[in-house]
């Protein structure tokens, strides 16, 4: 979410061309538009996983570890401040389960030339090397909606903090996104949002350890759940949004992760920029650089294991008695919001992405 393009966007296409591979979801695994969760844009196609290989040989790898220098990377966290140190319910430092720290990551990628960063996790997986992330974090198009593409140099480094790469890292050796989500124009939030997610299958690091094994646990994943609950959000960002207080604090810069918990409120987005069904969130203030961070249900604090139901996208705002307001406004309170993870959508990705 480095920028806010269309309404709230917290990271940061004409039509895409699809020159990957497109997977054409078979009855078992596309359930049809309305099923349960988010529902589906109308008039828009679901199950419809487009599988694009990224760095597939060993020489494409190595470009991608080369070109992520400890400059390159360190130039992605934004300077920090002598604020004191402040955590609530709204944001905080994670300093909970290793696991849990351990199955989340920062994710490094150039998007038009432009060198940025978002968040990703570890999920169950057949091949033990998939993370879910959102869309934008591996297909976007420039700031002027066209020009879609799939984003290069995607590298992930579990448990990233302070410059260091404690579990390895790992190239992206494709990126799974639904076929309407290529279409995204970034103006057309009703159409294009609920289908703001996304995977990447990711090669061994440099000992051949798949990425599950090289951090030892993952996340589950979950479809259809209620999007109303208490949840837990994690994400690397680069700004505490909305709070000046906070600003400048290790896990608001990019070196650190962060954390927020507390209720979900479904976002119906405002008059001009309304939202499709199910974009949920808690209270939260970690800005860009969160997106495709995890929302995780049903979380237990002591194992660090719950299970990821949606994904970090963009900001909402709320007042007190539950009414959308403007940001800015000192009555409001943000919320950090994404799509529920749904059967219709998600799954056919995940199951795309986990026999790639």
């Amino acid at each position: 979410m480095p920028s806010t393009r269309s309404h709230n966007r917290i990271r940061a296409r004409g039509p895409a061309v699809l020159t990957a591979l497109v997977w054409a979801a078979s009855t078992a695994l596309a359930a049809p538009a309305g099923a349960a969760g988010a529902a589906a844009p109308a008039g828009a196609a679901t199950g419809r996983a487009v599988v694009h290989p990224e760095a597939v040989t060993a020489a494409q790898q190595q470009a991608v570890l080369d070109y992520w220098t400890p400059a390159r990377m360190a130039a992605l966290t934004t300077p920090s401040s002598s604020n004191p140190p402040k955590s609530a319910p709204d944001g905080a430092p994670w300093t909970g389960s290793d696991t849990l720290s351990r199955t989340v990551g920062r994710l490094f990628f150039t998007n038009h030339g432009e060198d940025e960063s978002c968040t990703a996790t570890v999920v169950n997986s057949a091949n033990r090397s998939t993370v879910v992330t959102a869309g934008h974090c591996v297909n976007s198009p420039d700031l002027l909606g066209d020009n879609d593409e799939w984003l290069a140099n995607e590298m992930f480094v579990p448990g990233y903090h302070d410059g260091l790469a404690p579990y390895g890292t790992f190239v992206a050796r494709a990126g799974v996104a639904d076929a309407t989500w290529l279409l995204n124009d970034e103006q057309n939030a009703l159409k294009y949002n609920a289908y703001d997610q996304a995977f990447l299958v990711l090669n061994a690091d440099a000992a051949g350890r798949r990425v599950q094994d090289a951090v030892g646990a993952a996340q589950r994943i979950g479809f259809d759940r209620p999007g109303s609950a208490s949840v837990h959000q994690f994400g690397y960002p680069r700004q505490a949004a909305g709070d000046p207080t906070r600003a400048g604090l290790p896990e608001y810069t990019g070196a650190r992760l962060a954390h927020c918990t507390g209720r979900t409120r479904e976002y119906p987005g405002t008059a001009q920029y309304p939202q499709p069904r199910g974009e949920w969130g808690a209270p939260c203030v970690m800005g860009g650089g969160s997106s495709g961070g995890p929302r995780i249900a049903d979380f237990d604090p002591s194992s660090g294991i719950g299970t990821v139901v949606g994904d970090n996208t963009q900001g909402g705002f709320f007042d007190s008695s539950g009414r959308v307001c403007a940001p800015g406004d000192a009555a409001c309170t943000r919320h950090l919001v994404g799509p529920q993870f749904t059967s219709a959508i998600t799954e056919p990705l995940y199951r795309a992405a986990e026999r790639s």
